[in-house]
C-alpha cells in the first residue's frame, strides 16, 4: 500500500503543511491520488486533528513515526486520541507514561542532530516509566479503545543493546553490500551512524530499555491488542531479510508464543491495512479466495525462528558427530507466483561478490579499526 507524508507526493503544489486547512487539503489531494495512508510526524496538536479527522472521512489509513523533537506537544498517547491508526518505533510510547515529568529530561546541552546524543539518550528513558502504574495502563486502555496497531521495529534499535554482536553478524560478509556497509560505518553523516564512542553505559541503557518495552508490547497483546513485526531495514547494521527473523525472535523474546508471533506478522498485519477502508484482507490468512503469500521451509519455525534465516540454522549431526547447516527459506510464494527462495538469496550473494570485485576487495573493510 501506498502511505504518504503529509505535504509529498509527485503533483502536490500547495508546499508544507503549516495550518489546519492546508492538512486537510492535502488530504482530499492524496484521496484523489490513489494513497492508501499517511504516515505522519509529531504534528502540532490542531494539524494532527485535521489530518486525522480529514483521513478517517475519506477512507484513508495511518501511522506515525512521533520525532522526539514534537513529542512534547503530540505523545502517542494524544495522537491516538485523535484517530492514529499505528504508533511505529518507540516514539511517543514512553512519554505518553512519563513520572514526574512531561517532557524528556535530558541534559541541558543534549544535541538532538548529534545521533548519538539522540540515540543514547532516548534509552534513559527506561527509568522514568513504572511498568504496571496507573498511567501504564491508562495509555493500553486508550490503545485498546481506539483500536490502535503497535508496530515497534525492536530490530532497529538492537545494535544499540549490543553492538558487537550486531557488527560481526555471520551474514554480513556474504549478504550486506559493501555499499551498504559504508553506510552503516560509524560516520557524522549518515542516519544510523553513530556509534562514534558506544560506551558499556549506553548498551545496559538499552537493555533496560528493552526490557520495559517488551513488558508493554506484551501486555497490549495480553489484552487483545494488535502488535505487528516489521523491520525499517537498511539502518544501524540492520540487514534486509535477515532483521525480520530478528524481530521475530525479538518478540517471542517480549512474551510471544510463536504462534502469536505469526498471527502478528499475518493477521493482524493484513487487518490493519484494511480497518481504515473498511475493505475485507485479501492476505493475512491460508484460505481459499486469498492471495497466496506463503514462506515454505522444511523445517519447524514454531519449535525455532532461527530456520528461517537465509544462513539457515547449525545443528550437531549426531549420526556423523559434524555441525550442519538446516533450514533457510526454501520456496515463497507471492501472488500465486513460486520463487526459488534459495535462488533469490543466490543472487544477492552474487551482487555482493560484483561489487567487492569492482573495489578490488574480498572481505568488507573492518569498522574503524585503526
Amino acid at each position: 500500500m501506498n502511505y504518504q507524508r503529509p505535504g509529498s507526493g509527485k503533483g502536490w503544489t500547495g508546499g508544507q503543511i503549516t495550518t489546519p486547512e492546508k492538512a486537510r487539503e492535502w488530504v482530499r489531494w492524496a484521496k484523489t491520488q490513489g494513497i492508501d495512508g499517511l504516515k505522519v510526524g509529531a504534528h502540532e496538536p490542531e494539524i494532527m486533528a485535521a489530518l486525522m479527522d480529514e483521513a478517517k472521512k475519506l477512507g484513508l489509513g495511518s501511522t506515525a513515526h512521533l520525532q522526539q523533537t514534537g513529542v512534547p506537544n503530540m505523545n502517542a498517547m494524544q495522537a491516538v486520541r485523535l484517530g492514529l491508526g499505528a504508533v511505529t518505533h518507540y516514539y511517543g510510547i514512553f512519554e505518553s507514561m512519563y513520572e514526574g515529568t512531561s517532557i524528556q529530561p535530558y541534559p541541558a546541552d543534549y544535541n538532538y542532530s548529534d545521533e548519538q546524543w539522540r540515540f543514547g539518550q532516548v534509552a534513559r528513558q527506561w527509568s522514568l516509566v513504572k511498568p504496571k502504574s496507573a498511567k501504564w495502563y491508562a495509555f493500553l486502555d486508550t490503545l485498546k479503545k481506539y483500536d490502535a496497531t503497535l508496530d515497534p521495529t525492536m530490530t532497529t534499535y538492537m545494535s544499540g543493546r549490543n553492538l558487537m554482536y550486531r557488527r560481526t553478524a555471520e551474514w554480513h560478509e556474504k549478504y550486506t553490500l559493501p555499499s551498504l556497509w559504508d553506510f552503516y560505518t560509524p560516520n557524522r553523516e549518515n542516519h544510523g551512524a553513530y556509534f562514534y564512542d558506544w560506551t558499556t553505559w549506553d548498551e545496559v541503557a538499552w537493555r533496560r530499555f528493552y526490557n520495559v518495552w517488551m513488558e508493554f508490547i506484551n501486555d497490549y497483546k495480553n489484552m487483545g491488542g494488535r502488535v505487528t513485526p516489521s523491520t525499517d531495514a537498511g539502518f544501524i547494521y540492520n540487514t534486509y531479510g535477515f532483521s525480520y527473523i530478528e524481530e521475530l525472535e525479538n518478540f517471542q523474546e517480549a512474551g510471544f508464543h510463536p504462534l502469536e508471533v505469526i498471527r502478528g506478522a499475518t493477521l493482524h498485519a493484513a487487518q490493519e491495512l484494511n480497518k481504515a477502508n473498511g475493505k475485507p484482507i485479501e492476505m493475512g490468512l491460508v484460505r481459499p479466495e486469498m492471495l497466496a503469500d506463503l514462506a515454505i521451509v522444511g523445517e519447524n519455525p514454531i519449535n525455532n525462528f532461527k530456520v528461517l534465516y537465509g544462513t539457515g540454522h547449525l545443528r550437531l549431526n549426531d549420526k556423523t558427530g559434524q555441525m550442519e547447516r538446516v533450514g533457510g527459506v526454501k520456496w515463497t510464494i507471492k501472488d500465486g507466483i513460486v520463487y526459488d527462495a534459495k535462488k533469490l538469496l543466490d543472487d544477492v550473494a552474487k551482487m555482493v561478490e560484483k561489487q567487492k570485485k569492482e573495489r578490488g576487495i574480498s572481505k568488507l573493510p573492518a569498522v574503524s579499526m585503526p
